[in-house]
């Protein structure tokens, strides 16, 4: 590789670290891309690559194209840029894979806000290697994905591609997603490095305020576990700028922490046009060249999708002695690194490419069945007065209506970064290329008995109410109403939510909250079902707050959960399914609550200083279940060091009538600290499944780094002192139904808390931890594991 560098002219080493967009026409699919320099469009590729080329930006993903031909296409240009160009390095091929692999014809997965609520790591990385699968057969190697962005304010329009709000949760299900993507042989990217979710109001591209001890302990934990426990090979700078530093030109981050702290050795890349960003839209460079300096200085070894700033503009700087090629020579060999780490550096790398697949099924059996189980398991139930399942006793309802805007559009099941909602969104005529069965179509085939009506009641978007009164005629002629709201996601103010579409407001769009709020009026049972891609303010349909009308009978959450995302909503309503998501994020109150968090300290939530209430209408980590859990007999270490681990168990019990899932949270509080503290905090978690009457006893073991934070120095520390422990259905519950013996309610159960540990049951305990403060490095320990007992 060091030989390959020594004989590289300057401008075949700029070449190795851009990339090149085929295919790129006037489609917006990425931030101000019409206004940034495309004057290589049109020119002949041998032009473009005749001193090589880092990256081929988005192969199969600007365009419909059928995936076999264009791999027959990308073996020939591998092969035309070994034989062709002067030193014959062949492109780096990255694509989008954040809900799979973005292509036509290929499986679209759930989004990551429902991989945030299955809480299955395992299922994740199951999925994960599946979408590495297909494109490494597709001659990919590098995947934009996972979104590790920690969720801060529902009003930001990417909120969907976020995985939840609590910074464990998402470290452990995208450190699963990097150990799949890259046990197939395809880089995962971690995004957006640092702090992007963080902004402003919740507006894309925004400013971020947060301070160094909340960027610590929020923001940087996922990135961090999923390079240290999970061997990330890329990171992708975010856009934001953070307390007026822009990510694209911090070497504190990039480079001081990133680097030389964490060690990490891989590619950092750029967010498309982010380094041009610096001059054009943050000002902090007179030009692009200025901003190439900056970005390469800091950390940023490959500008993508393009050269905009990395090509001549740096390279007249560098000509001119005003910048130094060492900079160009540093992220030159890392780039490099890469490639070779790849296999495209190997000498025989043109004979061993072979011949390219005739045929490749990118939504195979194997693709739906990971699919549908994703999507089954993060479907959350938020309220249920007895009308779920549908099949109750052995019969099914007789008429069923089934309204609303997203009753009967499969575009309604995917996110923004799907190839139906980010490509074909601008091409109407180019069939989905895979079936997408939509809610009504799904709940057709589970219930063949039953007169299903369709009706639209109103769209997603605007004041058009004319479909109300045949929604309301559909309903009240019928045993239920399946009521099926929520987004559209899409790009830049095409859709209620994706990239670049923010929110003033958390209301349901358009008329839809009147659409439901006229249908419950006509007495007819409702159950309304949310897919969408935020959290909304839905106090209204749950607890009756700023209503007079009556509140639906059942209602459901579910964040675009993908192509079998229809099947696995009427499994749940039917019953064949036993709902066992979790809230990933908050069911907020209202707009005027963001940015909201449940890691909030006492004087974050209610209290008697302020006249308003923060609290959600349900918490992180909320849902219900067509059974019911309890727990007893939870045990904790009684001492435990700060440099060391307590172990924890509880038993979790199925006392309702059928089969169920639980997902077994185990939460924390540090008593007193050298800093403010939430007054909760997610340690662990745990998926268990019983029979009815079925007991098992989860065994925790949690690394006290796991209740570190950033102490008046901004060092990671572990302080003495007593951690109050306990498990809980949710983040909003401090004490567990407990059903120990001799606790009947929970003023008892109360009581029974302060009794001793060693052998009691009890719902809550206390772990001190003794010796030294701890000061915390990279290499301690940072994931809690579980062990499930069955008896």
């Amino acid at each position: 590789m060091r030989d390959l560098h020594a004989r590289m002219s300057l401008e075949e080493k700029l070449a190795q670290i851009v990339g090149y967009w085929l295919d790129h026409g006037g489609e917006v699919v990425a931030p101000m891309a019409g206004e940034m320099n495309n004057s290589r469009e049109g020119t002949q590729l041998s032009e473009i690559t005749e001193h090589g080329i880092g990256h081929y930006a988005r192969v199969y993903g600007t365009r419909p194209v059928d995936p076999a031909e264009r791999a027959a296409w990308l073996w020939a240009e591998q092969r035309r840029l070994v034989t062709e160009t002067r030193l014959g390095i062949p492109a780096l091929v990255h694509e989008e894979c954040l809900t799979g692999l973005a292509a036509w014809q290929a499986a679209t997965f759930p989004t990551p806000l429902a991989w945030g609520a299955t809480f299955d790591p395992t299922l994740v990385e199951e999925m994960a290697e599946l979408i590495g699968s297909d494109m490494h057969a597709l001659g990919i190697h590098q995947g934009l994905a996972p979104v590790l962005d920690v969720i801060r304010d529902a009003r930001w329009g990417r909120t969907e591609e976020a995985i939840g709000e609590d910074p464990y949760l998402v470290g452990t299900i995208g450190t699963s997603y990097v150990k799949g993507l890259q046990a197939a042989g395809v880089h995962a990217t971690l995004k957006h490095f640092v702090a992007y979710s963080g902004s402003r109001a919740g507006r894309n591209h925004a400013p971020v305020s947060a301070g160094p001890r909340e960027v610590a302990d929020v923001f940087l934990p996922p990135f961090e576990m999923a390079i240290l426990d999970g061997g990330a090979r890329s990171v992708m700078a975010a856009y934001n700028d953070v307390d007026g530093v822009p990510q694209h030109a911090s070497d504190e981050h990039l480079t001081g922490l990133l680097r030389e702290k964490w060690g990490f050795d891989g590619v950092v890349v750029a967010d498309y046009f982010g380094v041009a960003f610096l001059a054009v839209m943050q000002a902090v460079a007179a030009d692009r060249g200025h901003a190439a300096a900056l970005a390469l200085r800091a950390g940023v070894d490959v500008e993508l999708p393009s050269g905009d700033a990395y090509l001549e503009p740096l390279a007249e700087l560098i000509r001119s002695g005003e910048v130094e090629e060492a900079l160009v020579d540093r992220a030159v060999l890392r780039a490099l690194s890469q490639k070779e780490e790849l296999g495209l550096l190997d000498p025989d790398f043109a004979e061993r490419l072979g011949e390219p697949p005739a045929v490749i099924d990118l939504d195979s059996p194997r693709h739906r069945e990971i699919a549908r189980r994703l999507a089954t398991e993060s479907v959350v139930l938020l309220a249920n007065d007895g009308v779920l399942p549908l099949r109750t006793g052995g019969g099914v309802p007789a008429r069923v209506a089934v309204i609303g805007p997203n009753a009967d559009r499969s575009e309604a099941l995917m996110g923004c970064y799907s190839f139906a909602n980010h490509v074909l969104a601008h091409q109407p005529d180019v069939p989905l290329g895979f079936e997408v069965p939509t809610v009504a179509e799904a709940l057709r085939s589970r219930l063949p008995e039953t007169e299903l009506t369709v009706v639209e009641g109103c769209a997603v978007e605007g004041d058009d109410r004319s479909g109300f009164p045949a929604a309301v005629s559909a309903a009240e002629g019928t045993d239920v109403a399946i009521l099926v709201m929520g987004d559209q996601a899409g790009l830049f103010g095409r859709g209620t939510v994706g990239e670049g579409n923010d929110a003033d407001s958390l209301e349901l769009p358009g008329v839809q909250r009147e659409l439901v709020e006229a249908v419950v009026a006509t007495g007819t049972p409702v159950v309304l079902l949310l897919v969408t891609g935020r959290p909304y303010a839905a106090g209204w349909a749950l607890d009756g707050s700023g209503s007079n009308a009556g509140l639906p009978a059942a209602v459901l959450q579910a964040f675009f959960p993908g192509e079998e995302g229809g099947a696995a909503l009427a499994d749940v309503l039917t019953g064949a399914v036993n709902p066992s998501g979790r809230l990933p994020v908050s069911l907020p109150r209202g707009a005027g609550a963001q940015p909201y968090t449940y890691l909030q300290p006492l004087l974050g939530g209610p209290s008697e200083v302020t006249s308003t209430d923060p609290t959600p209408v349900r918490p992180f980590g909320f849902g219900l279940s067509y059974t019911s859990f309890a727990y007893s007999q939870l045990t904790a270490d009684a001492e435990a060091p700060t440099d060391g681990s307590f172990d924890v168990s509880v038993r979790v019990s199925n006392v309702g009538p059928v089969a169920g899932t639980d997902v077994v949270q185990l939460y924390a509080r540090d008593l007193v600290a050298s800093v403010v503290r939430p007054v909760s905090q997610l340690l662990a978690y745990q998926r268990v499944t019983l029979g009815p009457g079925e007991s098992a006893v989860v065994c925790f073991s949690v690394p006290t780094t796991r209740l570190a934070f950033a102490d008046r120095a901004l060092d990671r520390v572990v302080e003495p002192g007593d951690v109050e422990v306990w498990v809980a259905a949710s983040a909003g519950e401090k004490v567990a139904t407990a059903v120990a013996e001799g606790i009947a309610d929970s003023a008892a159960a109360a009581d029974a808390a302060a009794a001793p540990v060693t052998g009691s049951r009890v719902d809550r305990a206390v772990v001190r931890l003794t010796g030294e403060v701890h000061r915390v490095t990279a290499a301690d320990r940072r994931q809690a594991s579980a062990e499930v007992v069955p008896g």
